[in-house]
């Protein structure tokens, strides 16, 4: 399979490159549209890859700012009763994405890319009322956006710069009268010619083979 990265991105552990088709074409979507959705089950590369992704476009100096944001939505427990301030709250719920970088990136230019700002890792709500020009902004668990709050991120792309939202809309924890704002823009945007999309099933999974029966047996039981 060709590979879209025109220089691999290494570092002493990790060469990345899609591993199969879907990643191929989600990978050609980051690079040839403006906004791009990734939707579908966990384990399918979708975070792993779009960070990676604007990693190497920070790495060719085509943009000089990542953005990576989640919205804060609880699943089953509450924000109050972990301890801790704010920060230290919300700090779980952006763990998945520290964890990526830092497995990307190692450890010496994860806390250099981190502790100078060029790469900023916040809940979605800090983003209202910014705008973002030469950046790569990546929103992620896109499914638990309420249709503001997609409107909003989608509304902070500034000139030169992209975008990449990622979900699974079998994973809604939103209250039940609410309108996943991830199910509403794949309705509106689907026809749009700078707008991208890659569905992922269980079938693209690569995290782990029991990982791929796990999702396959609660779709069967829908």
């Amino acid at each position: 399979m060709k590979n879209l990265f025109n220089k691999k991105i290494k570092n002493n552990l990790y060469n990345i490159k899609p591993k199969n088709k879907k990643q191929y074409l989600y990978l050609n979507n980051i690079f040839n549209k403006v906004i791009t959705f990734g939707v579908g089950v966990s384990g399918t590369g979708k975070t792993y890859l779009s960070t990676a992704a604007a990693i190497d476009y920070f790495n060719k100096r085509k943009i000089y700012k990542i953005i990576l944001a989640r919205p804060i939505v609880e699943a089953g427990e509450k924000l109050g009763y972990l301890p801790g301030n704010f920060n230290q709250k919300v700090d779980p719920y952006l763990c998945p994405i520290y964890d990526i970088l830092f497995e990307i990136l190692g450890s010496n230019f994860y806390n250099k890319y981190i502790s100078s700002n060029i790469i900023e890792v916040v809940p979605l709500a800090y983003m209202r009322g910014r705008t973002f020009n030469n950046s790569f902004i990546i929103l992620d668990e896109a499914q638990n956006t309420t249709i503001q709050q997609m409107k909003m991120f989608l509304t902070r792309l500034g000139f030169n710069s992209k975008a990449v939202i990622n979900g699974d809309i079998s994973q809604i924890d939103l209250p039940n009268k609410i309108t996943s704002g991830l199910k509403h823009a794949i309705n509106i945007f689907k026809n749009y010619n700078n707008i991208g999309f890659t569905f992922f099933s269980y079938k693209d999974i690569m995290r782990s083979y029991i990982l791929k029966d796990i999702i396959k047996a609660y779709e069967d039981k829908k």
